[in-house]
């Protein structure tokens, strides 16, 4: 039983479940246009944290990780990826878990792969960012 001080705790927040800071958590997910983007190829450990994942890039990637580049990782389930990112002051660590499906990753003899911001929206989404093409609107109705 949950007492008088904790009551707080167990009712759902007034704004349905979507805080204040939601806007602001999905744009800054969204990388600006020129940012660049690399994806490691191939399985990850998840377990890895910033200092792990900041020495794959430098030495797997064969990328500065402090550049200011993003470089996304993804688990051997395919569900779960993990992008990290210098903002000038200081490492970020972001991760996104999928709750169906996976993340739609390449496999090539490089081992990375670089990657467009627009492609990297549609890749978080869970969008086959491959297979992206543009839709040809008519010019004239009817």
């Amino acid at each position: 039983m949950i007492g008088p001080r904790f009551a707080h705790v167990a009712e759902p927040p007034p704004t349905g479940g979507r805080g204040p800071m939601l806007h602001q958590a999905v744009s800054a997910l969204a990388p600006p246009a020129g940012m660049r983007v690399w994806l490691a190829c191939g399985r990850t450990d998840m377990r890895e944290g910033i200092d792990g994942l900041a020495m794959l890039a430098q030495q797997v990637l064969n990328e500065n990780p402090f550049d200011g580049a993003l470089f996304a990782f993804r688990g051997r389930r395919g569900g779960m990826v993990k992008l990290l990112w210098y903002d000038g002051q200081g490492m970020c660590l972001f991760s996104k878990r999928l709750e169906r499906g996976h993340f739609v990753w390449p496999v090539t003899a490089t081992g990375r792969v670089s990657l467009t911001p627009a492609q990297l929206s549609m890749l978080l989404e869970g969008i086959d960012w491959r297979m992206a093409r543009r839709e040809r609107h008519p010019d004239l109705a009817g």
